[in-house]
């Protein structure tokens, strides 16, 4: 993976700090039905479509943005974190990098096809949406802890 397509070192900083509080808030709002007095509005939406109502579509209609915030502010946090350059980028760091992309998009597909035979109906919906955010998340956690195991390594034999 080339070194210059990554964002530069600064970034990674700035995604720390939208990704820790979306992560939080999106557990929260989740698995905890968390409600964050943020007032419904009217939203835009390209293809709706309510319970016993005809099906809208590219109108308005009465939502609430909490849900599309935590989720933008994840993603754009977790892409810093992950796709930021590190002080020291070297071939190591390239390789290690793109061994944990490939090694998450395993297991995150391996996951869904298990989500596939195990879950169903609303359940599956929730599968889903977490599918979107776990790819990310299993490569920022492989790809630091490889980081930290090796540095741990290279600081005993100092």
């Amino acid at each position: 993976m080339k070194a210059s397509i990554l964002f530069p070192n600064r970034f990674k900083r700035i995604g720390w700090i939208l990704l820790v509080p979306s992560l939080i808030a999106g557990v929260l709002i989740l698995f905890f039905k968390t409600d964050f007095n943020i007032p419904d509005s009217r939203v835009f939406t390209l293809y709706s479509t309510g319970f016993l109502s005809s099906p809208k579509v590219m109108s308005c209609i009465d939502g609430n943005y909490t849900n599309t915030i935590v989720g933008i502010l994840f993603i754009m946090g977790a892409l810093l974190v992950a796709f930021s350059k590190e002080k020291q980028e070297d071939e190591f760091i390239a390789r290690t990098r793109l061994e944990s992309l490939v090694w998450a998009t395993y297991v995150n597909y391996a996951i869904l096809i298990l989500c596939f035979l195990f879950f169903f109906n609303l359940e599956f919906m929730m599968v889903m949406i977490l599918n979107m955010f776990t790819i990310l998340i299993f490569f920022i956690i492989r790809f630091y802890y490889i980081l930290y195991k090796t540095n741990k390594s290279l600081g005993h034999e100092k």
